[in-house]
């Protein structure tokens, strides 16, 4: 896009797709723009300044949710033609305005709450973010009691204090002490602040292939009838504190069902559908489940995907099988395997069967058991205690600005954090949750997420690319959506600008964090202005540095790059793991600070000119894939085994030169006078890694090298490798 916005003609225009005559129109708008920009303009060196004029532009809603990509392309480059990244930080895309940011949550507890808090600093909501951001570090028990008002959680017991740190071995600190709950209760119960009914809309959702029928809704009423008859039937089958797992789609019944393991008093073990048996077998072996839920198929792109056959392979004491359309199974059962019909029959005809107690537990008991990769080949379980979903929604009801009436869709799986993180989003804080049942790649969701009037639309950044090149959601009407969210791997800009012009230029709230934080450390917020594939802060009450390589921190102030250093005290973080050492994992080897062992997260983030921060990948080896963590050892594991003549492989993988997700590339030591094709190891290793670890992944590009770059105790040089990656990657985008 190599042309300044003045430069803009009407062929220009016409060659974006615009008619002659549209062009005239767009034309004599913009100049209108530009004119009234560059009137009110201060800058001695531009007509105007572009940040003003794509405000401009937006605020006048120029550009339609209809018209080409291209021609959000030409506009959005030409604009920013001259702009210097390096002096003015990246730029800017959504500018919130006084009014808009005074309707945010964030900004409506600004507002009546900061004048006490801040005096006489306090100005606006926009104005006056990074002081009350700041507040919030240095004082969380005040800003997490009055957060906690504004969420749907309600106490058997009330908390001693807020926040307790006393024991020092509680990096992240004791919050709410003494308080006793069941968080599962607290969705299901109406409430006022936030306002919550019985007759309120908790759940909309579709099954792929009905497009055309209306969209299923389930109101809170009916879903806490339903979890209760679920729990009675858990209650009359299993002990309080018996780990049950869940591996299927995120439906309304698996929604269900993990609410009612937690009101139960049970333990969720969450298992992502995409895993292979190997992998299944890990998680019910390492959080010691009782049983799995699972369905008898996925139905996913109008394929019946084998669900069940996977999960009996993985050897479960139990199985509760869900058929996955229909009231009957086409599938046969292990003797020892109940059919889901058979599960609830026991209790259907008690006459209390959709009333069940809660099992209301302290706030530090687990609730559900999650998965992250490490380095080490066997995933971390982290256990989430009841602070974990306060944390969560708290986080989204800060940052995404979830709202009562709001209807949230992020596709995902309870397998994964993201699940929960949204399952308790909306029920705490007095959204509807939308839930497509099928593939998120086609026309279809698209049409659920315009038919649902959903407002808020999260994704993972793979997913838009696919939308954007497909051309699947051409014609449909997304304007009601008015945030976005994004997570899970590297955002890439002109995808970003796809995606938003949808909405008329919504801003896309970007999130990293973590399953052990129970939350994103870095987020956008609807009180700043955003940039594409960029974070605009540290989450609410949270606060980090960032590490040159003598492991000191850069000032708050300067632009850097470097190895994030959390600090520990953190609402919601966990204080152990199940299956290594929380400590180690975490905390061993990171330096002090003011007094404060830093917490390890492992992203290396670059700071930029304007305070906006972007991960540029990990500092061990973990790799991103698809958004889901997996390590470079796993993958090494099952790559070694794929061919006789490997001697030994590493894999390391990196985003392309433009952004986006990372790509995974294997790099290969062959045996002494063999030799191999590698296309044909590209082939051979991505089927395996298929087959072992998760269908989901794949190899990018395979690379056979005399031998590996080793330190003096012979550990593998993966950052090596990981530039050769990058170069390589940069050569081929040129060519």
């Amino acid at each position: 896009m190599g042309k300044s916005i003045s430069d803009v003609g009407v062929e220009h225009l016409v060659g974006a797709g615009l008619s002659v005559e549209e062009a005239k129109g767009f034309q004599r708008h913009l100049k209108d723009s530009i004119f009234k920009v560059s009137r009110n303009s201060d800058n001695g060196e531009e007509p105007f300044d572009p940040k003003e004029l794509w405000r401009e532009l937006t605020a006048q809603k120029l550009l339609k949710p209809w018209h080409p990509h291209a021609l959000h392309q030409l506009i959005y480059y030409s604009v920013y033609h001259n702009y210097d990244e390096s002096t003015n930080g990246p730029p800017i895309y959504w500018f919130p305005s006084l009014y808009q940011s005074k309707n945010t949550n964030l900004g409506r507890l600004m507002e009546t709450h900061c004048r006490k808090l801040l005096g006489a600093l306090y100005k606006d909501p926009i104005a006056s973010f990074r002081q009350f951001h700041r507040f919030s570090v240095e004082q969380p028990e005040v800003y997490w009691s009055i957060v906690l008002g504004h969420l749907s959680i309600k106490f058997l017991k009330a908390p001693n204090c807020i926040l307790d740190t006393s024991d020092k071995s509680k990096h992240a600190g004791k919050w709410f002490p003494g308080s006793v709950l069941n968080i599962a209760e607290c969705c299901l119960i109406p409430s006022s602040c936030p306002k919550k009914q019985d007759d309120s809309l908790a759940i909309k959702w579709r099954n792929e292939g009905c497009d055309d029928l209306d969209v299923s809704q389930m109101t809170l009423r009916e879903l806490r009838e339903r979890v209760m008859l679920v729990a009675n039937a858990l209650a009359a089958k299993f002990s309080k504190g018996d780990a049950i797992a869940i591996d299927m789609p995120m439906t309304a019944t698996a929604v269900t069902i993990y609410l009612a393991i937690v009101l139960a008093g049970l333990v969720v073990v969450s298992i992502a559908d995409s895993f292979a048996a190997q992998e299944i077998a890990t998680r019910l072996r390492v959080s010691k489940a009782r049983a799995v839920f699972t369905q008898d198929f996925i139905l996913r792109g109008g394929r019946r995907v084998p669900l069940y056959s996977r999960v009996v392979e993985a050897a479960p004491y139990e199985a509760i099988v869900i058929p996955a359309s229909g009231k009957e199974l086409t599938v046969q059962l292990r003797r020892q395997d109940l059919s889901w019909n058979d599960f609830l029959s026991s209790v259907c005809n008690l006459p209390s069967s959709n009333y069940f107690t809660p099992a209301y537990q302290p706030i530090d008991s687990v609730t559900n058991i999650l998965f992250s990769s490490g380095t080490t080949g066997e995933p971390k379980a982290i256990p989430w205690t009841q602070h974990s979903p306060i944390r969560s929604a708290g986080d989204t009801w800060a940052h995404i600005d979830v709202q009562e009436g709001d209807v949230f869709c992020w596709p995902t799986n309870l397998g994964w954090v993201a699940g929960p993180i949204l399952l308790y989003s909306c029920f705490l804080s007095g959204g509807t949750l939308a839930l497509y049942h099928g593939s998120p790649l086609g026309r279809g969701f698209g049409k659920f997420i315009q038919d649902a009037g959903v407002t808020i639309l999260g994704t993972v950044p793979s997913l838009v690319k696919t939308w954007k090149s497909t051309g699947c959601m051409n014609g449909l009407n997304w304007t009601k959506i008015r945030t976005f969210a994004t997570a899970g791997e590297a955002s890439s800009i002109d995808d970003d600008l796809w995606l938003s012009s949808k909405a008329y230029y919504s801003p896309i709230i970007e999130c990293c964090g973590g399953t052990e934080l129970a939350s994103a450390y870095i987020q956008g917020n609807p009180l700043q202005p955003q940039a594409f594939a960029a974070f605009s802060s540290a989450s609410m009450s949270t606060s980090f540095v960032i590490l040159n390589e003598n492991g000191l921190p850069y000032p708050d102030d300067q632009a850097c790059v470097g190895e994030v250093g959390l600090f520990p005290l953190y609402m919601g973080a966990t204080n152990r793991l199940l299956n290594a050492d929380h400590e180690e994992v975490y905390f061993k080897g990171m330096p002090l600070y003011k007094g404060m062992q830093l917490r390890r997260h492992g992203d290396i983030v670059k700071r930029t000119i304007g305070g906006f921060l972007i991960v540029q990948g990990r500092a061990d080896d973990t790799m991103n894939l698809g958004g889901i963590k997996t390590s470079s050892v796993e993958v090494e594991r099952v790559c070694n085994q794929a061919h006789d003549g490997i001697l030994e492989t590493a894999a390391v993988s990196s985003p392309p030169p433009n952004g986006g997700p990372e790509m995974l590339a294997v790099f290969v030591v062959l045996k002494e006078g063999i030799s191999a094709d590698p296309d044909l190891l590209k082939m051979k290793f991505s089927r395996a890694i298929q087959s072992s670890l998760n269908p989901l992944f794949k190899v990018s590009f395979v690379k056979i090298v005399p031998v590996f770059a080793r330190t003096a105790s012979n550990k593998l040089l993966r950052r090596v490798l990981r530039d050769q990656l990058k170069q390589d990657l940069n050569i081929r985008s040129k060519i």
